[in-house]
């Protein structure tokens, strides 16, 4: 058996600088950090003593394919077919929060199921690799629309300000604080979750389509990265500047196009600021998932009493990445498999087992 835990990611600064339509021409920069919320993946080859079936899959259903091609979910389809998986495997998934909700869930499901795949073929990927190969898969493959920092921030993990070069390349730069100032940092920043999920590829869509049209917004959200980044690693300034920040962001955020808040998030965000938030924003894509805010020292109460009918999520920091947490893989010859494949035939004819002296 092998187990893959990858965080989920919190993005502060910077996001829509990640799209290929942006970074092509002017590059991008994203300033995020993973935290301590997880995708699990445990993966193995299926014994060949259960001539039951070939293949078992454990999501929000209950699969049990014949073959690589007849399996529901897209993502495993598709890696088990582009990494060349052709025996029989069992894959599940557990989460610690709720898909397409605007942390990089389904890049901390991608990330985790490549290394998992990876582990399991006896192999082994660096933290770059990873986060390309699962930039391939969502983007490429799967055709999904789209950033990159997602898959980036969860494959490395911590906080980061990341930049993303023209030819698509990047590097990962860890904003440094002292444990004091990280500590006071998390503190002031609240986590809800406002029901909704929906779909990032359609509203990602929209806004690379609007991208041409945003240079001054885009421009704006990219130079914010490096300004909040030394606001956090420098000692003497202000925190709460950081909070005063977001609410510029979320600003310039909302304005990229008419998908990412509605009416709800709209009532949510000013109660938050009318309760003591200095800034705040919706993660991911937006147009719901979960929504972030910055708040001073001794308004916590007032905030998480405004919104107290939203499901309120505390997190810590992580800065481990995407990790295998178990390897203990099993393997059988390739004869096993073509005796197990004989006893399956057998069965499935209700004709016995032959046994052969």
């Amino acid at each position: 058996m092998i187990i893959t835990r990858t965080p989920y990611r919190i993005s502060f600064f910077g996001g829509g600088t990640d799209y290929y339509a942006w970074y092509e021409e002017h590059g991008g920069d994203v300033l995020s950090t993973s935290i301590n919320h997880y995708n699990y993946i445990s993966c193995r080859y299926l014994p060949p003593f259960n001539a039951e079936y070939r293949n078992r899959i454990v999501w929000k259903i209950l699969e049990y394919p014949e073959t690589v091609d007849e399996i529901q979910h897209v993502a495993i389809r598709a890696a088990l077919k582009h990494y060349g998986v052709a025996r029989g495997v069992e894959i599940s998934n557990q989460c610690d929060l709720p898909a397409r909700s605007g942390l990089g869930s389904s890049s901390s499901f991608c990330a985790g199921l490549i290394k998992a795949i990876y582990a399991l073929k006896g192999e082994m990927i660096s933290k770059y690799g990873l986060a390309r190969e699962t930039i391939r898969l969502e983007r490429e493959i799967l055709k999904e629309n789209g950033g990159i920092q997602d898959q980036i921030a969860a494959v490395y993990g911590g906080l980061n300000h990341i930049h993303i070069n023209t030819n698509g390349s990047f590097s990962v730069d860890p904003v440094i604080l002292s444990d004091e100032r990280r500590t006071a940092f998390n503190d002031k920043l609240l986590l809800f979750f406002t029901g909704v999920s929906r779909s990032s590829s359609e509203i990602a869509e929209t806004q690379v389509k609007s991208t041409k049209s945003k240079t001054a917004q885009l421009t704006r959200m990219q130079a914010m990265v490096e300004e909040a980044a030394r606001a956090l690693s420098d000692e003497s300034a202000d925190l709460d500047d950081f909070g005063r920040m977001l609410h510029e962001t979320w600003t310039l955020k909302r304005s990229l196009t008419d998908k990412i808040s509605n009416s709800l998030i709209d009532d949510i965000y000013k109660a938050a600021m009318d309760n003591g938030a200095l800034g705040g924003k919706v993660l991911g894509a937006g147009g719901g998932g979960f929504m972030l805010f910055y708040v001073p020292d001794g308004r916590r109460r007032d905030v998480k009493k405004a919104l107290r009918n939203l499901i309120h999520v505390p997190f810590k920091f992580d800065d481990q990445g995407c990790q295998i947490v178990m390897y203990a893989p099993k393997d059988y010859p390739q004869s096993v498999y073509e005796k197990r494949d004989f006893i399956h035939m057998q069965q499935s004819r209700h004709e016995g087992i032959l046994l052969k002296p």
